[in-house]
């Protein structure tokens, strides 16, 4: 019986990495859902050299995209943004108003491990938050072991974000 017992529990461990991994939300659902069931039409943010030199420090790697997707009403922006966390992209909505998080939400996760930055005890912390001059957030994250590289990745994507939703609003 306990031979039994242990084969089950190590099956079971084994298969725990797997259990990381999912879509929770598509992209569609999510800027449906911050502006209140309507799907604005996308725009695209045309960067330039100097904007992906800047992006580049943020992210703390190369940045080579000519342009991004986003959604706009009124004074709200939400951006649908990939980051890898230690070897996948993980993807993450951020729902900004007034230049703050309004919502930051794991869409899809890719990776074996990590998947804690996903459940709202994580990411209400970015609730709030602006960016400073410095192109840092103007608040303390908090870190969860075990999943270092993901926490990085989405405060990254939360700056990213803000810094994006600054130039939208200055051009």
């Amino acid at each position: 019986m306990v031979k039994i017992i242990l084969t089950l529990l190590l099956a079971i461990s084994l298969q725990t990495p797997l259990l990381a991994k999912g879509v929770y939300q598509t992209s569609k659902q999510f800027v449906s859902h911050a502006f209140n069931g309507e799907l604005p039409k996308s725009k695209a943010l045309w960067l330039s050299t100097d904007d992906k030199m800047i992006i580049s420090e943020i992210m703390s790697h190369q940045f080579n995209r000519l342009r991004l997707r986003y959604w706009q009403q009124g004074s709200e922006t939400v951006w649908v943004l990939d980051e890898i966390g230690k070897e996948k992209p993980i993807t993450i909505g951020v729902h900004i108003k007034k230049s703050q998080i309004i919502e930051l939400k794991v869409l899809a996760f890719r990776e074996s491990r990590g998947d804690e930055v996903r459940h709202e005890f994580f990411t209400k912390q970015f609730i709030s938050a602006t960016l400073t001059k410095e192109n840092m957030l103007n608040q303390h994250i908090d870190g969860i072991t075990g999943a270092t590289m993901s926490v990085r990745a989405l405060t990254k994507v939360a700056r990213l974000a803000l810094w994006l939703n600054n130039k939208v609003k200055a051009s």
